[in-house]
């Protein structure tokens, strides 16, 4: 189990001396992009995301909580990201925001509202190199797993190995001691830890992660 760790719940106050803090206990970096409309928060910039990237070598995976995707493609890969997913309902046309992030040679992936099934995937996934599974309602943080993401995840593994896919599944939102075990279980290769990596001694919470 590989951790994308959210910067979200880093102390934003010192955000690089965070990310220096929790590297070596992480495979790449998460960081949430709201725009105050496709949800209720305002989260991560491109200006941020360039001032940060001097920081660390490792990937930044940027998540677009934004209400047109497409625009927000290159100010994020001018900045630094070596990786795009967005939220599936956000655009009018998924195959061009996935169209342009490969276009750019980034990673792209999607993610997928509690309520959304995975068969809105069925067209995209021979273009998906992660497919992210929201455990919460978008845009909030600290709440609890809803209880049918472990299937989810299930379902997903199956479908990947149906069709001999490489694509990953991240796992976000919820992510607790008492969930881990349940979504690594149930097949996925990446949690986006948050409070899981930053309010814990993040060594001894990677050494628990790696004995699962």
């Amino acid at each position: 189990m590989k951790c994308s760790t959210s910067l979200w719940s880093a102390d934003l106050s010192k955000l690089a001396d965070e990310i220096r803090r929790v590297e070596p206990h992480s495979e790449r970096f998460h960081l949430d992009v709201a725009d105050g409309h496709y949800v209720k928060n305002l989260l991560f910039f491109p200006d941020l995301v360039r001032a940060l990237r001097s920081h660390t070598a490792m990937p930044f995976e940027v998540h677009l909580m934004v209400k047109n995707p497409l625009e927000w493609i290159d100010p994020f890969i001018e900045a630094g990201a070596d990786g795009i997913i967005f939220c599936f309902d956000s655009a009018r046309d998924p195959g061009a925001v996935l169209e342009a992030i490969k276009a750019a040679g980034k990673a792209c992936g999607v993610s997928l509202l509690i309520s959304e099934s995975l068969e809105v995937l069925n067209a995209f996934w021979n273009r998906l190199d992660v497919v992210t599974l929201v455990g919460t309602a978008m845009g909030i943080k600290g709440a609890s797993m809803d209880a049918s993401i472990p299937a989810k995840v299930r379902q997903a593994r199956q479908l990947i190995s149906e069709r001999k896919l490489r694509t990953e599944i991240e796992v976000d939102g919820g992510i607790r001691r008492e969930t881990v075990p349940l979504v690594k279980a149930a097949g996925a290769d990446f949690i986006v830890p948050g409070s899981l990596m930053f309010k814990e001694d993040p060594a001894a919470m990677r050494r628990w992660l790696e004995s699962l």
